[in-house]
């Protein structure tokens, strides 16, 4: 499934991996917000934690066409995301994010903390005042 991504850490613009992985292999970035999760601080860079009623400030990044795959699985390596493994860091869901232009709500992949994770920061981590990270 092709959607766009939604990127809230260190994959904003201004971030340490922005144009390590994006430069170059973006149509476009827009101001977005994601529905449903808080941020909360990790180890140099956040997680989302999936939670009702919160939101997340990030890009909404939409990728060539002919970049896509690459850049998928690169994503997968550097947020140590394998589909179904316990390990997992993040998760990659489907989220809806709106734009901050228009309004319009878009689907689009969310790496999320994995449950684990989420558990752990829910019980004492450090959430993001304002949902807005720049690490």
């Amino acid at each position: 499934m092709i959607l766009p991504f939604f990127v809230y850490g260190t994959l904003r613009p201004g971030g340490r991996n922005h144009d390590l992985l994006l430069r170059g292999r973006v149509r476009s970035e827009e101001p977005a917000r994601f529905r449903g999760a808080r941020l909360y601080e990790g180890p140099g860079y956040p997680y989302a934690v999936e939670e009702r009623g919160a939101l997340v400030s990030g890009e909404l990044v939409t990728v060539l066409p002919e970049a896509y795959p690459g850049l998928l699985a690169e994503l997968d390596r550097l947020e140590e995301y394998v589909p179904g493994d316990p390990r997992n860091l993040y998760e990659r869901v489907v989220g809806e994010v709106v734009r901050e232009a228009d309004g319009a709500a878009v689907r689009a992949w969310v790496y999320v903390a994995a449950p684990a994770v989420a558990a752990r920061l829910r019980a004492g981590g450090r959430p993001v005042e304002g949902g807005n990270w720049r690490g």
